[in-house]
């Protein structure tokens, strides 16, 4: 990856920070009035917390995303469509109504073992290289299962209200959190990123074949357990806070490998960028779109990027085909 886009990148992320901080004009423009205190309160209490996360969450879901595209030397692999981020939805809704939603380190808990169960059943059932059709129906099998087992959990919810506090956290959600969630997500997601830059060499190693990546002295099955227990560590401690968030996992990565020519290693940085970058840019849709209501962002975020999904699917068969 040049330098130029690496800049190019950095100022996407700093711009879609910043509009996200600051758009709509109304509080910014109040700091200049009199009512400033009122405008400071809502940039550092409301719109600073959910900027964070919306570029904490991004940033880890693209950094992962690339390691279990390389992993699986698969484009279509991400944490949501191999039943990761389900696992980890599911974890965390039974870990709930045990604790409740307001205790964060019970909820990570909950849902870092619901996405690494995900993720070794995914190995069981497909293999760490799968291909295209057995990746899907695993990953598909796993989501369905996980996503019954959640209905079933809502079902019983013991109260309305109990029911309600899970669907709208399942929807996926960065509204009415604080600065210190915010601050707790942040530290696993950028650990995870910081371990996960670390694998980038034997991981592009694995484009080689498996052999080839054990002769150039990488052991693939630590390599293996290690980015299974890492995005299983990301993905789960910032479902806890904020819900499921689909396919910036997926979109993110195949953007970063395409500038990094294929390299799943050296596309994990820019695929944390792309996905910081495009999940501030989803919860900017949120908060602007002219609709009376705030959409939950998981149903934009699957909105976009469903389609994308559909299209890559017959780009890959296409290519398949010739």
């Amino acid at each position: 990856m040049s330098g130029r886009t690496t800049v190019v990148l950095g100022m996407m992320l700093v711009a879609a920070f910043l509009l996200s901080l600051l758009v709509p004009w109304s509080a910014f423009g109040a700091l200049f009035e009199q009512d400033r205190a009122l405008a400071v309160s809502v940039l550092v209490e409301l719109r600073l917390p959910r900027a964070l996360l919306a570029l904490t969450y991004g940033a880890m879901l693209g950094a992962s995303g690339a390691a279990i595209q390389g992993l699986f030397a698969n484009p279509l692999a991400s944490p949501d469509l191999t039943g990761t981020t389900s696992g980890a939805a599911l974890g965390a809704v039974i870990t709930a109504y045990i604790f409740g939603f307001a205790a964060p380190i019970a909820l990570s808990v909950g849902s870092v073992v619901g996405a690494l169960l995900a993720l070794l059943l995914l190995l069981g059932l497909a293999g760490a290289r799968a291909e295209t059709a057995t990746l899907l129906l695993a990953g598909l099998a796993i989501s369905a299962l996980a996503g019954a087992l959640t209905t079933l959990a809502l079902a019983l919810a013991p109260s309305p209200f109990a029911f309600y506090d899970a669907y709208d956290w399942l929807m996926g959600s960065l509204v009415d959190r604080s600065l210190a969630q915010a601050a707790f997500a942040a530290l696993p997601a950028f650990l995870t990123i910081a371990l996960l830059l670390r694998l980038r060499a034997p991981l592009d190693s694995l484009t080689l074949g498996e052999e080839v990546a054990q002769s150039l002295g990488h052991d693939v099955t630590r390599l293996r357990r290690e980015i299974v227990c890492l995005t299983a560590f990301g993905v789960g401690s910032c479902v806890a806070i904020c819900g499921a968030i689909g396919f910036i996992g997926l979109v993110a990565p195949i953007f970063g490998r395409r500038l990094t020519d294929g390299h799943p290693g050296r596309a994990i940085l820019p695929a944390a960028a792309i996905g910081a970058t495009l999940l501030l840019a989803a919860d900017l849709l949120v908060r602007t779109a002219p609709l009376g209501r705030t959409l939950p962002i998981g149903v934009v975020t699957a909105l976009l990027g469903a389609p994308f999904f559909l299209w890559l699917v017959a780009h890959t068969r296409w290519k398949l085909a010739r």
